[in-house]
């Protein structure tokens, strides 16, 4: 982990254990892993600008649903959305704050960032364990001049509720049916083989530490721990790596307008186009519609509203992509249905 990446957990570190006068003006959040990179800079930023901090504790998204529902935190983060019905039941609304990518690491010796090719049948097949050597012909087929080892495949999964479980899970089950049939996707799956981490820091943890392992994490944690990502075949049959005009390229299509109608449930796996990064995503953040403190929700919409002003090159920095200006301006014309909003 470098030390930019230190920097953000000891930043996060901090302003959760803050106390007293400062307490009472944080933010409070909780949720999505994939989410905390991008929420823990800005909030640093933003500290130094406003005054208020933001204590938000990477839980995974399961976890951010579960505390907004409670009402102990003023936002949930999730990379699963919720359905209008979801969020009618509850109060709630939702909107997507930036655009990541995730992918495929591995631990394999003597490959590096980008060496290693898969597509979405043989990965789906590796996490469902048919598939457990990393010199199988499969493997070995979209990788000619490739070394690699006969060497057993360790799977590293997500234990805990997870949106990017819920993202990587879809993307498995439009590629295979029979991970669809047998597995599905959701934040939590009965996974075939494998063990389990927590958080996306758990996974990059863990795969960083076990020798053949694979595993699934937000773009960021791979390129901060120095893990190798694989490169993906997308649905053009195009051979892709991660990079933000991948992901880009994967939203490029989104009707923002048709989306806001739709409580923003909208989804970027398997979409076509020869530059489009195949699991590609978006976090979400949940918001009462009539919250219980009023003044926090609104302090909490002034700092979503900042990321959205100033925060872009903070959000480019760490590989993600700022959401694109009619999806702003149909995000805060949403946010006139939550009391106190002042918008």
């Amino acid at each position: 982990m470098n030390k930019h990446f230190k920097a953000l957990v000891g930043a996060a570190a901090a302003l959760a254990m803050a106390t007293g006068i400062s307490m009472a003006a944080d933010i409070t959040g909780a949720g999505s892993s994939f989410a905390f990179p991008i929420v823990a800079k800005w909030g640093s930023v933003y500290k130094g600008t406003s005054g208020n901090g933001v204590n938000y504790a990477s839980i995974g998204s399961g976890g951010g649903i579960a505390q907004i529902k409670a009402k102990t935190v003023t936002f949930g983060a999730t990379d699963k959305p919720l359905t209008t019905k979801e969020l009618n039941a509850s109060g709630l609304t939702q909107f997507p704050i930036v655009i990541g990518g995730i992918v495929p690491v591995v631990n394999i010796r003597g490959i590096g960032p980008g060496q290693l090719t898969l597509d979405g049948p043989t990965l789906a097949n590796i996490f469902m364990g048919k598939i457990a050597r990393w010199d199988d012909a499969a493997i070995k087929k979209l990788n000619p001049g490739v070394n690699l080892p006969s060497q057993a495949i360790s799977i590293v999964h997500r234990a805990d509720g997870s949106g990017t479980t819920f993202q990587f899970s879809t993307y498995l089950s439009r590629v295979s049916a029979d991970w669809k049939e047998n597995v599905g996707a959701d934040t939590a799956i009965d996974w075939p083989v494998g063990i389990g981490a927590k958080g996306n820091e758990g996974v990059a943890g863990n795969v960083a530490q076990i020798a053949g392992a694979i595993g699934y994490v937000e773009y960021a944690y791979a390129k901060q721990n120095h893990l190798s990502y694989t490169k993906l075949i997308n649905k053009d049959g195009k051979n892709v790596a991660p990079t933000v005009e991948a992901f880009k390229a994967a939203a490029a299509s989104a009707d923002w307008g048709n989306a806001a109608k739709n409580s923003f449930y909208i989804l970027f796996v398997d979409q076509g186009g020869a530059e489009s990064w195949p699991i590609t995503a978006t976090t979400f953040v949940l918001m009462y519609k009539q919250p219980g403190d009023v003044k926090a929700s609104s302090d909490a919409l002034q700092f979503f509203k900042w990321g959205f002003e100033k925060g872009d090159q903070l959000a480019l920095g760490l590989d993600y992509v700022p959401l694109p200006a009619n999806a702003v301006s149909a995000i805060e014309a949403g946010w006139k249905s939550i009391q106190g909003s002042g918008m």
